[in-house]
């Protein structure tokens, strides 16, 4: 064998195994970015190899200031791009990439509803906050007009409504009105509940505190109840996180076996037709067992 044709061989074959090598890098490295903190994790590590010597507050350098600006505008949701490209590098196929476009759409919704539901929790616990407030302040002494804005800048129970319901409450406005309003904004359900005291209070003369007493015991039980009913939910969320990886778990099992389920799944028909077929299923299983457990949430 001639060693120089053995040389150029070998240079080759070096050469075709370090692409996929350099993408999965490129890849891991663009994903660690993004899962990276927000909050000048740069300034923070400079200050711990430097024993502290460096201001906190030193104003950030134009490199910190891009990368700072990138992750404001790019989301968890586009770690699909990189997992795409990686997958493609090793595939050798574009169909990852548009696999991925298709999944940062999906996923960012899907993000974006886990945020509103995380704000509509923590509105609906101001809320209560704001009742068990008003009621301290009541027994205080204090009139309902100077409870009410106590109450509302201690705990913020009144969100982006807070100027309404205060301009109600001290130049003699509709408060109940005010504060029917202001439940209209996600989780603040229970400032209805706060309306119907107030209204009950100014026209029969009922305590208004030991409505909002009863109130705000009314809305802890049913946060309770809710928070209950999801750690009973919590497994069968985890089915469904199974089922999902699954198909995954299988393309990693054949692949530590040198079968290359990637290469006869995006290069051959019988494979994109078994791809194709096993998407669907997948998408119906999940979609089942999804509704299943909001059923379950639901009652």
């Amino acid at each position: 064998m001639d060693p120089a044709a053995g040389a150029d061989r070998g240079c080759v074959v070096t050469g075709a195994g370090v692409g996929p090598v350099c993408a999965a890098a490129v890849c891991a490295g663009a994903a660690a970015w993004l899962i990276g903190g927000r909050d000048g994790d740069l300034r923070r590590a400079r200050l711990m190899l430097a024993g502290g010597a460096v201001d906190p507050e030193a104003s950030p350098t134009l490199w910190e200031r891009l990368l700072s600006t990138a992750r404001g505008r790019l989301g968890r949701e586009w770690l699909c791009v990189p997992v795409a490209v990686l997958l493609a590098v090793l595939a050798a196929s574009v169909l990852p990439l548009a696999m991925g476009a298709v999944a940062v759409p999906l996923v960012r919704r899907r993000l974006r509803a886990g945020v509103r539901r995380r704000e509509r929790e923590r509105r609906a616990d101001e809320v209560i906050a704001l009742c068990g407030a008003v009621a301290g302040e009541l027994r205080a002494g204090r009139q309902p007009g100077q409870a009410l804005f106590a109450a509302a800048a201690g705990t913020g129970g009144l969100g982006s409504s807070e100027a309404d319901v205060m301009a109600a409450a001290r130049f003699g406005g509709d408060v109940p009105e005010a504060l029917r309003r202001a439940a209209r904004e996600p989780g603040a359900d229970g400032l209805v509940g706060v309306a119907a005291c107030w209204r009950v209070a100014v026209d029969g003369g009922a305590g208004l505190a030991a409505g909002l007493d009863r109130l705000e015991g009314a809305l802890r039980a049913e946060r309770d109840q809710r928070e209950d009913l999801r750690a009973q939910l919590a497994g069968a969320w985890a089915t469904v996180a199974l089922l999902a990886l699954l198909p995954v778990a299988g393309l990693l099992i054949g692949s530590a076996l040198g079968a290359g389920p990637l290469l006869v799944l995006l290069h051959t028909p019988a494979g994109l037709g078994c791809l194709l077929a096993g998407g669907l299923l997948e998408g119906a299983g999940l979609f089942w067992a999804r509704r299943i457990v909001r059923r379950g949430e639901g009652a």
